[in-house]
């Protein structure tokens, strides 16, 4: 296998990269043509970009690694760490360690260091670099870094509230019902069109820089248009959605969730602090679990972060690793 180095995304293209995402073990939107190729435009440009292409005998793409430049001494790949939850190696399932020898042979050449994060337990990179980085003169140190709680969602509502501890039973319904009490007629609304959403964005950005001061100190006018941009962008490939719980026309608590494959993604959120008491954050999630289930996705990911409230919804953790492979 080669390895070729460009330095434009113009130099790959859609179809191809994200075919490539397709075959691989565990496809998610964070590896999309379209985000990484935005989040680059956003929060890259002023670096060195480094898309290795590893190619075979025949010329096609094997594997892909997005890389950029950190500093002079580290490469990272390309989404960050901030707004990216799961990356990887792009390379078919199966084909992992073929494809990791072309990449390890080519970067026993070079003294920066390749900082890999957000790689889940299950990655074929995190099991195969520790092993194989010393035939190359290199060293893979392995770190787990974080955890995302996940749900594995069975076939009914039913069934998913009878798999959940008594007492997380008791308390959700307690709060679905308090919330229908205290506010009748409140509604739960899922926007998917580019059509309205600017205005569904502009909704669920005001909730989410509402609920705490440390997401108004996040969402600055530079992650705001990156959101907007990637939201339009994942939106127009039927990847994104954008929830409300409602009440008398104003929000009360708002999601940004991903559908990609057969997983839900819980990427981000905002609620009204003034009902907190209420609990609308939680009820507009037990929505839109309930969804999930019935639109027959397998999977609900509750991303990074362990917050209680997780697992409170009978998810179990699923470890995030670092690998850095140095000389």
């Amino acid at each position: 296998m080669k390895v070729e180095s460009l330095e434009r995304f113009d130099l790959l293209d859609e179809e191809t990269w994200n075919g490539l995402l397709a075959r691989t073990a565990a496809p998610v939107p964070f590896l999309t043509w379209q985000w990484q190729e935005h989040w680059w435009g956003a929060f890259g440009r002023d670096r060195a970009l480094r898309l290795l292409a590893v190619r075979d005998s025949s010329g096609q793409l094997a594997g892909l690694l997005p890389l950029y430049a950190l500093s002079a001494a580290t490469f990272r790949i390309v989404g960050g760490v901030d707004v990216s939850d799961y990356l990887d190696l792009l390379a078919p399932a199966g084909g992992e360690e073929d494809v990791w020898a072309a990449l390890l042979e080519y970067r026993s050449g070079e003294p920066a260091a390749w900082d890999l994060h957000c790689l889940r337990a299950s990655s074929a990179t995190v099991r195969l670099l520790p092993a194989m980085a010393p035939a190359h003169g290199l060293v893979a140190r392995l770190v787990r870094e974080e955890r995302c709680p996940v749900l594995r969602l069975p076939g009914t509502w039913e069934q998913y509230l009878g798999g959940l501890a008594g007492k997380d039973r008791h308390e959700l319904r307690r709060k679905m019902r308090r919330l229908e009490r205290e506010l009748p007629g409140t509604r739960v609304r899922g926007h998917a069109t580019v059509d309205g959403l600017d205005e569904a964005m502009t909704a669920f950005l005001t909730l989410h820089r509402k609920s705490k001061p440390g997401k108004a100190r996040f969402m600055d006018g530079r992650m705001e248009d990156f959101f907007r941009d990637v939201a339009r962008r994942l939106v127009e490939r039927g990847w994104l959605r954008v929830w409300f719980l409602e009440h008398a026309g104003a929000p009360l608590a708002a999601y940004l969730t991903y559908e990609f494959g057969e997983s839900v993604g819980l990427y981000n959120s905002g609620f009204d602090p003034a009902r907190a008491t209420l609990s609308p954050g939680i009820v507009l999630l037990a929505h839109v679990i309930r969804d999930a289930i019935e639109r027959g996705f397998r999977r609900f990911d509750f991303l990074r972060g362990e917050e209680p409230y997780k697992y409170a919804f009978g998810s179990t953790p699923e470890d995030l690793f670092n690998v850095v492979v140095t000389r």
